[in-house]
């Protein structure tokens, strides 16, 4: 139990100092292992850890779904989203950032990074809130939250992850997903509409928004058509047994390789090197993180500190509630300084163990899990959304501006955790539903 504090102690202290975080997974587990085994099977531990723990065809699934939505960020998928949602949405009290959130639900059907999501939109409807003189900083949080819950929405990258590190089935953690995601768009208009009817000069009306025919709708919505088939393709084929994974994954990465190149978009040999090269650089961090986390999680089972600790837990009966609730507040603030895939790779060696012992649900926990890692995404010193969209904004806005924007949305997901704890359904109705007819 010493030696575990004292490694994690040991990771802190490395993180304050500004390393990379797979430098420090690897240089703080090593200095446990070298004293609690010896030099040369500490530094045999990293070869068979750099091996064995990526041996396996399941992560494969990452680097194509992080293609696959590269693709279609380039392929305008993300435009023809917010087009149909705007014609949906054209009168309603502030109709831009409510588009926004549900165009933010479908491109996360094919993108599944949050990162992606805030530069995407905010390329395509930040001008559209600027023309309509939109408060700067309802404008800019509404973005920048809103491309949260992509991360969520199947196929997520996060979620992989987590499938991964918690041994649970890629797909069941998709499903479980589709409906938090949803009411997360849900909660996010509400309060749009509140804000915007409370105060007008947040969102003020576009009096200039045509009024469409129900039929008109219909009509525009079929721009959908290569989310919705790519949908089809990638969840259903997953869900019908035809594709595993990995299959559904390159066929989703080569269906929308072909959308692009009819459309035009990838049909430039250089957009096409630069989806390949965003790619494999995202992977790359992602791969060097897991195989840094993967190391770490062994040093902690060697020092025994998870067993031990779900045992002192259970020992003392401390209930499964304020474990969680603990769990989450922890959470939240690494969140504040660590991306999801890190700090998930960084905690749950220690904390799922304990509530899986303590009978918490393991895919209901791993998705309010995700809840708290959309928080931190938006909340500073390292919310990434924020430097994502501020990198398409530039000088046009502030980070303090952006953060400022961003705070009620923090409420509507603090809203939504609730709604997770006092009805787990949403997050395990629909994983529950394909076990059942399976």
């Amino acid at each position: 139990m010493t030696l575990g504090m004292i490694t994690i102690l040991c990771f802190l202290i490395l993180m304050a100092t500004g390393l990379h975080i797979f430098i420090v997974f690897f240089v703080a587990g090593f200095v446990v292992t070298a004293v609690v085994m010896g030099l040369e099977p500490a530094i045999a531990m990293i070869g068979q850890t750099l091996y064995h723990g990526m041996a396996s065809h399941t992560y494969a699934v990452l680097p194509l779904f992080i293609l696959m939505g590269s693709f279609a960020a380039r392929a305008g998928f993300a435009k023809d989203a917010f087009d149909v949602a705007y014609v949906w949405m054209g009168r309603v009290p502030g109709s831009i950032g409510v588009a926004t959130c549900w165009a933010n639900a479908a491109f996360g059907a094919v993108s599944g990074s949050s990162l992606a999501a805030a530069a995407v939109f905010g390329r395509v409807a930040y001008p559209e809130m600027k023309r309509l003189n939109y408060d700067k900083s309802f404008a800019l949080g509404c973005i920048a939250s809103a491309g949260t819950f992509a991360a969520m929405i199947p196929p997520s990258g996060v979620l992989i992850i987590l499938a991964i590190i918690t041994d649970q089935s890629i797909g069941t953690l998709f499903m479980a997903g589709v409906v938090p995601g949803l009411v997360t768009a849900a909660v996010y208009s509400f309060s749009i509409i509140y804000r915007s009817k409370r105060n007008p000069a947040l969102a003020p009306s576009a009096v200039d928004a045509p009024r469409y025919t129900l039929w008109e709708k219909i009509r525009v919505t079929g721009k959908l058509w290569p989310i919705a088939l790519l949908a089809t393709v990638v969840l259903g084929g997953i869900y019908s047994g035809v594709f595993t994974a990995e299959e559904a994954a390159a066929a989703g990465t080569l269906l929308t390789f072909i959308i692009g190149i009819f459309r035009g978009s990838l049909g430039d040999f250089s957009e096409l090197k630069e989806s390949l090269k965003e790619a494999a650089r995202t992977s790359a961090m992602i791969f060097a993180i897991m195989v840094g986390a993967l190391y770490f999680g062994r040093v902690l089972g060697i020092t025994r500190l998870p067993t031990d600790l779900a045992g002192f837990i259970i020992a003392k009966k401390i209930g499964a509630i304020p474990v969680t609730i603990f769990i989450l507040v922890v959470l939240f603030f690494l969140g504040m300084f660590m991306n999801a895939s890190a700090f998930f790779l960084f905690s749950f060696p220690i904390f799922y163990p304990v509530v899986v012992k303590l009978g918490v649900n393991p895919v209901w926990f791993c998705i309010i899990c995700m809840k708290m890692a959309e928080i931190g995404a938006v909340t500073p010193p390292v919310g990434l959304n924020v430097y994502s969209l501020k990198g398409v904004v530039g000088k046009d806005a502030t980070l303090e501006e952006i953060f400022k924007g961003i705070v009620p949305f923090i409420w509507a997901d603090v809203a939504v955790i609730v709604l997770l704890y006092l009805f787990p359904e949403i997050a395990t109705w629909l994983p529950n539903l394909y076990m059942s007819k399976g």
